[in-house]
């Protein structure tokens, strides 16, 4: 992803707002406590939750992306913590949090990385604690943009010591690409066991 970060055209995923359904969960009042946004990018998603109150930190393994997320949350004056880490390698953080946020990661990884993913997610959050997953959706068209997922890979990724709350259809908002501005998707709220 770090490659698009330098064109003078965002990349599809950086919106420069919070992606609807995190808005909603933010609003649910579900962005509380010790957050970790995984894969951050440019630091929306954790710029929202900080600004409800969240003990948040953001990490991605693009250092153009922290470098623009930490530029943002001064800007606004908003205390957030961002780190250039690895997805893959979050236990090494040596933190852990109650909630956890993944905004269109899941879906880069090859399957054996997404086995060392969702074991990397269970290493940092507590048990209880939830993962709010929006992941692109086989639902969608055409053969442009990530890798496309399927509800029962995500149930059976998330089948050893999770429980899946529920996988709900939804849509990121996305730059315009080939006339598109909405990519279909999947909302999947996991609760670790």
């Amino acid at each position: 992803m770090g490659r698009f970060l330098c064109r003078r055209t965002p990349p599809p995923w950086d919106i420069g707002r919070p992606q609807p359904a995190f808005v909603r969960l933010a609003d649910a009042g579900q962005l509380t406590r010790r957050l970790l946004d995984a894969g951050c990018g440019t630091g929306e998603h954790t710029l929202l939750a900080a600004s409800r109150g969240a003990d948040v930190i953001g990490i991605d393994v693009s250092r153009t992306a922290i470098a623009r997320a930490r530029a943002k949350a001064a800007e606004r004056g908003i205390a957030a913590r961002f780190e250039v880490a690895n997805a893959l390698e979050l236990g090494s953080l040596g933190f852990s949090v109650d909630t956890i946020l993944d905004s269109g990661v899941f879906h880069v990884f090859s399957d054996e990385d997404r086995v060392r993913y969702v074991a990397a997610l269970a290493a940092v959050l507590r048990p209880g604690g939830d993962c709010y997953l929006m992941c692109f959706s086989d639902k969608q068209p055409g053969d442009w943009g990530p890798r496309r997922v399927r509800a029962d890979e995500l149930r059976a990724s998330f089948s050893d010591g999770w429980t899946v709350e529920s996988i709900s259809a939804d849509a990121f908002d996305i730059n315009p690409m080939g006339g598109a501005t909405q990519a279909q998707a999947w909302l999947a709220v996991l609760r670790r066991s």
